[in-house]
């Protein structure tokens, strides 16, 4: 019997037209009803989540910065957070300015860039974020932030990829969540690492845990889960490691998971 299960946001448990089906709701509500708690686990910020959260009757600690933050949703006490190391913060800060890349940072669950452009329009109208101009980027590094952001062609941050590592080092995890969208956290700043926190908060084996994702960032909690599922819409390198696939995030994948290893499991 599964008793967890974390749902991603974006292109997962919402559809295209940016909405939670309601037949998706109504499994959702079916699931917490036979006591099993169903929390998100997303790269958006806290402040952007629960509203999703709150719109789905979730009151649960929820996953937000890709793991790097978990946050109840009733009192709003943080469970479990980490930063991106300040000295690896500042590596990236310098290395953003003195190659012109477009870098967003996080603090006290704002998001600051350090110019206004069409990157950081389209980024934001994507999930509803405000967002803060900050010109005097420099004096934004040595305050925590939970998840630093680069947006730029796929492919060349394909190429940036490693020689950020190299960088940076292994104290940062870094992974994209779309195609376009290269994020930096703290090395346990992971769905993964998260989703192994949370099981442990509620007493819970891993073995009795789902996680459901459609992109590379979802990688490390569908690996722990005792069930690891890939949206029909999912990127084709987190189909190759799931144990299942289900239907898009159009079609009611989610609707689909829950009723054929919850509802019906028995």
């Amino acid at each position: 019997m599964y008793k967890l299960i974390a749902i991603d946001i974006d292109d997962t448990l919402i559809n295209d037209d940016k909405e939670v089906l309601p037949s998706t709701q109504k499994a959702l509500e079916q699931a917490i009803a036979k006591d099993v708690v169903v929390t998100l686990a997303t790269g958006r910020a806290y402040a952007s989540a629960k509203n999703v959260a709150r719109q789905t009757g979730l009151n649960v600690p929820i996953i937000t910065y890709q793991g790097a933050l978990i946050k109840n949703l009733l009192d709003e006490k943080v469970l479990f957070e980490r930063f991106v190391p300040t000295d690896a913060a500042r590596k990236l800060f310098d290395y953003c300015i003195e190659h012109d890349l477009h870098v967003q940072t996080y603090i006290d669950d704002k998001l600051y860039a350090r110019e206004e452009n069409q990157k950081l329009i389209d980024y934001c109208a994507l999930n509803g974020t405000p967002y803060y101009i900050e010109p005097d980027f420099i004096k934004l590094v040595d305050q925590p932030t939970p998840k630093m952001l680069i947006i730029d062609d796929p492919a060349y941050l394909d190429e940036l990829s490693p020689i950020l590592r190299e960088l940076l080092g292994d104290q940062v995890h870094i992974t994209k969540s779309k195609p376009q969208f290269l994020e930096i956290m703290h090395h346990e700043g992971t769905k993964g690492h998260a989703l192994t926190f949370l099981a442990n908060h509620f007493n819970v084996e891993l073995s009795e845990t789902i996680a459901i994702g459609d992109s590379w960032n979802d990688h490390e909690m569908l690996e722990v889960a005792g069930l690891g599922v890939a949206m029909g819409n999912s990127i084709e390198a987190l189909k190759e490691i799931a144990d299942y696939i289900t239907l898009s995030n159009n079609e009611d994948g989610i609707k689909h998971v829950i009723e054929k290893f919850v509802l019906n499991a028995e």
